[in-house]
């Protein structure tokens, strides 16, 4: 039987429904995992943002599904309450019989709820086949990392007339495909706003505005613990707060408040 404490799709798509935003964060371990648990976390992604703020490398591309997997069997462990969504790395889902392959090694033996997938385009059918097979997907459209090579670097997406409509056409598509989640990442905040009230489904934003339906930072980020430069969108939770415990409930807080993300951490 279910945990009734533990958050589901029906409890995200409440939250949506009341207007009161989602918490999230990334993880990659069990202790941390538990610490985000216990401060009210809402949602946590077993990001392939590991290659970065694990492995140490300058992007994204290097991680395997083994990684994801692995690591999101070890936030598995730290959770009781969260909902756990795991990257699906880059060409994981190249073909469909990857993308199977890629699910089924997240959901069995990852022990995640959902798999995130970035993009549209060719996408949407893996999507909808995924869907169709009762595995739960999130979108993810803006800025998408694992295509840093074809955008010349991590970039604002959006900000074009023609860019911000092939957005929003792109998450009507995502949604209507059967994702049951969205992230935005790195958008204007008008247009990820727009996004958001057209959506039936949970818009989780990162970089992206306070009018998302919920926030997303890497954790070493809002920690500001990370080897590499925090990134303009986030914020030094641990600053001032004396500890990280502090730090991630101080997030929590300002997420539900909306005081996080400020002016200072959007795009126009």
């Amino acid at each position: 039987m279910a945990d009734p404490k533990a958050i589901s799709i029906d409890a995200l798509n409440a939250l949506k429904a009341r207007k009161e935003p989602i918490a999230t964060l990334t993880a990659y371990d069990a202790t941390f995992a538990h610490a985000l648990d216990l401060s009210g976390i809402e949602l946590i992604l077993v990001g392939d943002s590991l290659g970065m703020v694990i492995h140490g490398e300058r992007h994204t591309l290097g991680v395997s599904v083994d990684d994801i997997v692995y690591h999101s069997r070890a936030v598995s462990h730290g959770l009781s309450r969260a909902f756990l969504v795991a990257d699906m790395p880059f060409m994981a889902a190249a073909t469909l019989e990857r993308a199977y392959s890629a699910a089924q090694a997240m959901l069995s033996h990852g022990r995640a709820k959902m798999v995130k997938i970035e993009g549209a385009g060719y996408m949407l059918d893996t999507i909808r086949r995924l869907t169709e097979r009762d595995v739960p997907v999130s979108g993810h459209l803006g800025l998408t990392p694992q295509s840093v090579l074809k955008l010349s670097g991590f970039k604002v997406q959006g900000r074009e007339h023609a860019q911000a409509e092939q957005l929003k056409a792109d998450a009507l598509a995502v949604q209507q495909a059967g994702a049951q989640l969205l992230v935005l990442e790195c958008v204007p905040a008008r247009l990820a706003a727009e996004i958001t009230r057209s959506a039936t489904i949970p818009v989780i934003g990162i970089g992206a505005g306070p009018d998302c339906d919920g926030q997303i930072l890497v954790l070493y980020d809002m920690l500001n613990i990370g080897i590499s430069r925090r990134p303009r969108f986030s914020r030094d939770f641990l600053l001032g707060n004396g500890s990280i415990d502090a730090a991630l409930k101080a997030y929590v807080a300002a997420v539900k408040s909306r005081e996080f993300p400020a002016a200072e951490h959007c795009f126009e």
